[in-house]
């Protein structure tokens, strides 16, 4: 079976709609309330760590099941820079780009790897500097992979698949039958 897919943006619109989709799939496929609420939350923490990482954000997400194996996926496109194809690739299971499987995939990777810009740095002024100005704000814009240890702890596998601009995140799960 394979559900409707949702549009969601970095507004968080369709957001909702992606765990009633869940909901409706976890009640279809007969999973108990613990089971349905673990694949909700897998839901909720797959579209987290893609917001988080990618920042804007517009996405398709649609969950394939059969019996009661799962797989949550979703697409999404993206400016990538080296740290976001870091973090993507390292909440991966495989820690590996799922779209470099082949000869010709790897060739592909290595190339995009290599075209790929550093990050851009916010603070052009040295830090001691910094930290010398009054009243200044302070940005946590770092990244705590709190969805990426629920990820890997809740789900049996997670596979990144990096292609050019679109990313394409697939979590699987197994419920005992």
């Amino acid at each position: 079976m394979k559900s409707d897919t949702i549009k969601i943006d970095s507004k968080g619109n369709g957001f909702a709609d992606a765990i009633m989709e869940t909901q409706k799939a976890a009640q279809f496929r007969g999973l108990n309330h613990k089971d349905s609420v673990q694949l909700q939350l897998l839901t909720e923490e797959m579209l987290s760590l893609a917001r988080s990482v990618t920042g804007e954000m517009e996405a398709s997400f649609w969950l394939e099941s059969e019996g009661k194996a799962f797989d949550l996926c979703m697409t999404t496109t993206t400016v990538m820079d080296q740290e976001k194809r870091y973090q993507l690739i390292s909440s991966s299971t495989s820690r590996k780009n799922e779209a470099a499987n082949s000869f010709l995939g790897k060739l592909r990777d290595a190339f995009e790897q290599a075209m790929l810009a550093e990050a851009e740095s916010m603070n052009e002024v040295p830090d001691d500097a910094i930290n010398d100005v009054y009243n200044r704000f302070i940005d946590e814009t770092e990244w705590d992979q709190y969805e990426q240890s629920i990820l890997s702890r809740l789900a049996d596998n997670v596979k990144i698949a990096i292609k050019g601009k679109t990313v394409k995140m697939t979590v699987s799960k197994q419920f005992a039958e």
